[in-house]
């Protein structure tokens, strides 16, 4: 289940980025006040704006409840402990042992 979540964080982070990039500044709408044709576009007469700025709504809000989700589902899982990071083992119990003479190779 967690991977499902990260596979749809993923898609709605880069939906998010592609329409947050496609849309027009505020210096953008100059143009359009002059007759540059928007009542021919594609969404209406009352401009792409509109709909670009309620899908990007949706979709943040959709990325915070599923950042919410993903951090609530890790926030209950433990790591597992490092052997170095456990203090209640003594040093001398998890020293390592001393290689035996016969095991030490010896050289010409």
């Amino acid at each position: 289940m967690f991977e499902v979540f990260m596979v749809l964080y993923l898609l709605v982070a880069l939906s998010l980025i592609g329409l947050i990039l496609i849309q027009h500044g505020k210096g953008a709408d100059m143009g359009a006040a002059f007759g540059a044709g928007a009542s021919s576009t594609v969404f209406g007469s009352a401009g792409k704006g509109n709909f670009l700025t309620k899908m990007t709504t949706i979709l943040a809000v959709v990325f915070f409840v599923l950042s919410i989700v993903l951090g609530r589902y890790t926030a209950g899982q433990s790591s597992q402990v490092d052997a170095w990071q456990d203090l209640s083992i003594p040093m001398s119990d998890s020293a390592p042992q001393r290689p035996a003479e016969s095991d030490i190779p010896v050289g010409n």
